[in-house]
């Protein structure tokens, strides 16, 4: 017995170790996609993304699989990946559906979450100041997710939680040939996180409302 659970460790070691790359190559893909380095209508290869990244082809497959699901890459067989382009429209769509979804929820929230949670939800909106001020992009993207699930969460509801995510993350790709985000951009949709906090703690509905119909309207990730 002591033999079979010794040979069944490297290979549950192999399994962590290759989720792992798969994981961070997926961020990496993620990051390059928020930044532009991935650009739109372009093809790229999983042997030349694997190159780039130092690892084999098959988890920058598999990374670029999940894009595809998530809408943001297309599978060309025997070629690679083609990187989708947005419109305009599919952004304020994204908008749009965001807050249907996001707004009603943050209101009832208001009215029933204690000022101690919000406090405590302070650290997640500094998060996203001081990548702003870091002009860091992809870093920005992810701690600006981080806060507003931080935010959902405290609904109670998983589901919401998921849902509100994969919103937000397709509603951070960027429009083709669209300028690179400026720091200033960054640095007051990061003050706004910080402003949505003191509403909510003082829970006032109508700021509270105001101010995340506008987050989403005007949002730079």
């Amino acid at each position: 017995m002591r033999e079979t659970a010794q040979a069944r460790v490297p290979a549950q070691r192999q399994k962590v170790l290759r989720h792992s790359v798969r994981g961070q190559v997926l961020d990496a893909l993620r990051a390059a996609l928020i930044d532009g380095e991935l650009v739109p209508g372009e093809i790229y290869s999983g042997p030349a993304l694997g190159e780039r990244f130092g690892v084999s082809a098959t988890p920058v497959r598999e990374a670029m699989q999940q894009l595809a699901v998530e809408g943001a890459v297309e599978c060309l067989p025997n070629r690679g990946f083609r990187v989708l382009s947005r419109t305009p429209k599919e952004l304020a769509e994204l908008a749009e559906v965001r807050a249907l979804l996001e707004v009603p929820v943050m209101i009832r929230l208001a009215r029933t979450v204690p000022a101690a949670a919000w406090e405590a939800l302070r650290p997640a909106a500094a998060a996203t100041a001081e990548a702003a001020a870091a002009g860091n992009l992809p870093g920005y993207a992810q701690a600006d997710r981080d806060f507003h699930g931080a935010v959902l969460r405290l609904a109670g509801n998983d589901q919401l939680v998921q849902v509100a995510e994969e919103l937000h993350r397709r509603a951070q790709w960027p429009l083709p040939g669209a300028p690179r985000v400026r720091r200033a951009d960054l640095v007051a949709d990061a003050a706004e996180h910080a402003a949505l906090l003191e509403a909510l703690i003082a829970r006032d509905l109508g700021v509270v409302e105001s101010l995340v119909r506008e987050h989403f309207a005007g949002s730079p990730a």
